[in-house]
């Protein structure tokens, strides 16, 4: 076994330190749970924004007891919780939901991210809240967003992926479309969401307008990753289909087996790039052909073009492949798993790896976070905190909430 823990050369973070990054002075609401608007909110607090992270009492966040766990709290949480303050509050008592609607008059942002129509039922929607906090930026995650006849269906990202049209290129002709093994429906829907926040805060600090709904569908943002299939289709009746390890209509770009059974992944596809490739695997007759010196004519003969890179990389183990092509310019890397990564200095000299401390001492590795910004980096103030370790100190410090009536809250389970 490899010693992770010090492959990973005592990664750093700023834990116990003031994050001043970009979003310092933004205050966050979140409500929900698991992926689509915690990882929203992980973003935004990574960046200094002060994140309040509403959980019902007893039970939490579902999160924090998923996949593998570090005594009774799962490892994930500990990353996607990072930098919040947990406050528990049930939403389903009337005294909770007035709770949310004053907290979210000390707020700039709400993120939420259940079944249209449930904020409305505990009235938080963003017309109960609007009148108290005009400038509030309101986001919604949802499977299907706010309207069409699809809003009030459930939308775990796995659905809305193959209604997005996104899952159907995904695979080998003929067979079953698979999924990467992550929930990527939810984290592209967060990253469209953080989108939506930025801009309608942009909006509102320049007087363009004051608060509104950001609506953010998961089936869109996959949508969103589709390219020109829709003009492909909409033009030409072109229906993209999935093409295994390939990209259609761009050739070479392969996943190819090297001598000692790993895979390397080689883009050849650029004009000059292509020749520089056919040289260094010894096919200048590619090289200098014609018919191939344009993509356009390297697609017709893409069979011919991969069996030549195939037989090429059956030859050399993937260490010298990869040197080889380095050597001339041609994109090419392994396919890395987490050891992998947990051993190559690149990811480490890039700060991918944060290891802070918990309450016990202990401490554990979280991914750092991108995009890296020079003059205001993010960073780890904290692990994922306790469940409501935070309450009192935020009903208190931002409601005025008296130690009396905290201990009311407490006693009837709202709290």
């Amino acid at each position: 076994m490899v010693d992770t823990a010090a492959s990973l050369n005592n990664p750093t973070s700023n834990q116990g330190v003031a994050n001043k990054g970009p979003l310092h002075g933004i205050r966050i609401l979140e409500l929900g749970q698991l992926i689509a608007g915690p990882f929203t909110s992980t973003m935004l607090a990574y960046f200094g924004a002060e994140v309040i992270k509403i959980e019902p009492p007893e039970i939490g966040d579902p999160i924090r007891r998923w996949r593998s766990m570090k005594g009774d709290t799962s490892l994930w949480w500990y990353s996607i919780g990072r930098n919040k303050k947990s406050v528990t509050v049930d939403l389903r008592h009337p005294d909770g939901q007035a709770l949310v609607r004053d907290l979210a008059t000390q707020c700039d942002v709400l993120i939420e991210n259940f079944r249209p129509g449930v904020m409305e039922d505990w009235g938080l929607g963003p017309e109960d809240l609007k009148a108290a906090n005009p400038a509030l930026v309101y986001t919604r995650i949802s499977g299907y967003g706010q309207t069409g006849p699809n809003a009030e269906k459930p939308g775990f990202a796995s659905v809305c992926e193959g209604f997005s049209g996104f899952r159907h290129l995904n695979g080998f002709p003929g067979e079953a479309p698979v999924r990467p093994n992550l929930s990527l429906g939810d984290s592209i829907a967060s990253l469209h969401a953080i989108i939506g926040i930025l801009m309608a805060l942009n909006a509102r600090d320049r007087g363009i307008h004051n608060g509104q709904v950001v609506d953010v569908a998961l089936y869109e943002t996959m949508f969103n990753m589709l390219e020109s299939v829709v003009p492909e289709y909409a033009e030409e009746g072109i229906i993209r289909e999935a093409s295994g390890t390939t990209l259609t209509g761009i050739v070479p770009t392969n996943t190819y087996r090297c001598l000692d059974d790993k895979f390397v992944i080689i883009g050849g596809n650029g004009d000059s790039i292509f020749k520089r490739l056919m040289t260094e695997i010894g096919r200048k007759d590619f090289a200098d052909d014609p018919a191939m010196a344009d993509n356009a004519g390297r697609v017709i003969h893409q069979q011919k073009i991969d069996d030549a890179i195939s037989q090429w990389c059956l030859g050399h183990p993937i260490k010298s492949v990869i040197e080889k092509l380095d050597a001339v310019r041609v994109p090419a890397g392994p396919i890395y798993n987490a050891e992998d990564m947990a051993n190559d200095p690149h990811f480490q000299a890039r700060g991918l790896f944060e290891k802070v401390g918990l309450d016990d001492s202990s401490t554990v590795t979280i991914p750092g976070m991108s995009p890296k910004l020079v003059g205001t980096p993010g960073g780890t103030q904290w692990a994922g905190p306790k469940l409501g370790q935070h309450t009192e100190e935020v009903l208190t410090e931002l409601l005025g909430m008296t130690a009396e009536r905290l201990v009311s809250l407490k006693n009837n389970a709202v709290i």
